[in-house]
């Protein structure tokens, strides 16, 4: 595995690997099959599996093993539609290939009905699909996701051959990772002018697939910070919200490939193999324990989980969860509203650990804003953060700022809520000789004399 991440293997070498299933999934990790796998309902298991047998069992034993004649339309139905390029695809067969980047999304179309209508890819086909790929890859990844948004046969086929080379891997990750992070659609202009969107799940149904089949040692472990996010936050608004014609398309993906029937279960079923390729077993097995996945797909205890999870990478694997939470501090700074709940679920846990002088003023920033958050949890949220930044003295100064937020909050219903503002209080003026205002101490008695 290693060779195959430092391409010491030649290019024909690796590209038969992509082009034969079974040896490809020679390469998946053992642990993978018993530990990603999300429980399914009865009621959820797609058509045409046996009753003995459940959905996970069948993706396990037959990986992408569709019948080519069925691939050739399954996507045509379930994704948005698509403009008239098709008219001059590039001609694959000249030895210059493509030339101009105009030419990309043509170029991919082909491949992937040539692909569709042979058996037996062609290397040449396959490694000139791997060159474009290499030096377009923005092209060729929307390009790819627009024609294939379910992932068949033939995309199968074309997917493990950009991760047989690592370098073009390192590329393409980043333009999958753009479309998985913008819910539910991503739009982009390929070169040809093509500004057809492309499902955010689309993504995610490749990331899986590949997983599936390669390990990704050096730019997993580079990207994983935002693939775990990613993934993260699909759960959550696929859980709130899953628009008609995301709901269409999944249905066809897991009617053709056997996979959970709701986006929300795949997204935590991919979080699970990724978890298992980063070495991280014991996480996913412990989340399992303590119900922390099944607590995950629920819109109420989504935080809860994601706390959990975030305890849980603390305890066995330190230095993921240190890349995590730089991903989501750096989110933290350019404040995303969308993630907002998920990252604060998930700095909260680890705010003993860092380093205040760095990111003190962006945290306190960050919980001031929240909380007067109309959501009790980000409330909530907010007070435990605040109540492990006024344990810091550095931290003091910056936290007299709050003072008519955390007073307003002394009259609130919660007790839980008016107990930690308290706690906060209590930390800034003990032992620190920090001056409080007449007017201030005024308006406090008032507010604790109610609480007696």
């Amino acid at each position: 595995m290693q060779d195959l991440v430092t391409q010491s293997f030649s290019v024909p070498c690796l590209l038969q690997e992509a082009m034969e299933p079974d040896r490809g999934m020679e390469q998946r990790p053992p642990s993978v099959p018993q530990v990603a796998w999300v429980k399914e309902e009865e009621e959820e298991e797609g058509p045409g599996v046996a009753p003995a047998q459940q959905p996970e069992e069948a993706e396990q034993s037959q990986p992408l093993q569709a019948d080519p004649g069925q691939d050739s339309g399954a996507d045509t139905d379930s994704r948005p539609a698509q403009s008239g390029n098709d008219a001059h695809p590039a001609d694959v067969s000249d030895e210059k290939g493509v030339s101009d980047a105009k030419q990309v999304p043509a170029f991919v179309r082909n491949v992937h009905q040539r692909l569709t209508a042979s058996a037996t890819p062609e290397e040449k086909l396959l490694m000139e699909f791997l060159r474009v790929t290499d030096e377009h890859p923005a092209d060729a990844v929307v390009t790819l996701l627009r024609c294939a948004p379910s992932c068949d046969r033939a995309a199968a086929i074309m997917w493990r051959t950009i991760t047989s080379l690592g370098r073009t891997v390192l590329k393409v990750l980043p333009q999958l990772l753009c479309v998985m992070e913008n819910w539910p659609i991503h739009s982009m202009s390929t070169s040809d002018g093509d500004e057809t969107d492309v499902f955010a799940l689309a993504a995610t149904r490749v990331i899986w697939e590949t997983l599936q089949t390669f390990w990704f040692a050096e730019s997993l472990t580079e990207y994983s910070p935002r693939l775990l996010v990613a993934l993260l936050f699909q759960v959550l608004i696929s859980t709130e919200q899953t628009p008609e014609e995301v709901d269409t398309f999944w249905r066809g993906c897991w009617e053709q490939h056997n996979l959970p029937t709701q986006p929300n279960r795949f997204a935590v079923l991919t979080m699970k193999a990724l978890l298992c390729h980063l070495e991280c077993e014991e996480v996913v097995l412990s989340m399992e324990r303590k119900c922390g996945w099944d607590t995950l797909l629920s819109a109420d205890t989504h935080h809860y989980a994601v706390g959990l999870l975030a305890r849980e990478m603390l305890r066995v694997s330190n230095p993921l969860c240190s890349r995590i939470t730089l991903h989501l501090l750096e989110l933290l700074s350019r404040e995303e509203p969308h993630l907002e709940l998920l990252t604060m679920a998930f700095l909260v846990e680890v705010l003993d650990y860092l380093d205040m002088s760095d990111w003190g003023g962006i945290i306190l920033q960050s919980l001031s804003r929240h909380l007067r958050s109309e959501c009790p949890e980000m409330r909530r949220l907010a007070l435990r953060g605040l109540l492990v930044l006024s344990q810091d003295p550095m931290m003091a100064h910056g936290m007299q700022s709050l003072t008519e937020s955390l007073l307003e909050l002394l009259w609130d219903a919660d007790g839980e809520l008016v107990g930690m503002a308290l706690s906060v209080f209590i930390n800034e003026v003990q032992d620190r000789g920090i001056p409080i205002s007449t007017p201030t101490a005024l308006e406090l008695a008032e507010a604790l004399q109610t609480l007696f």
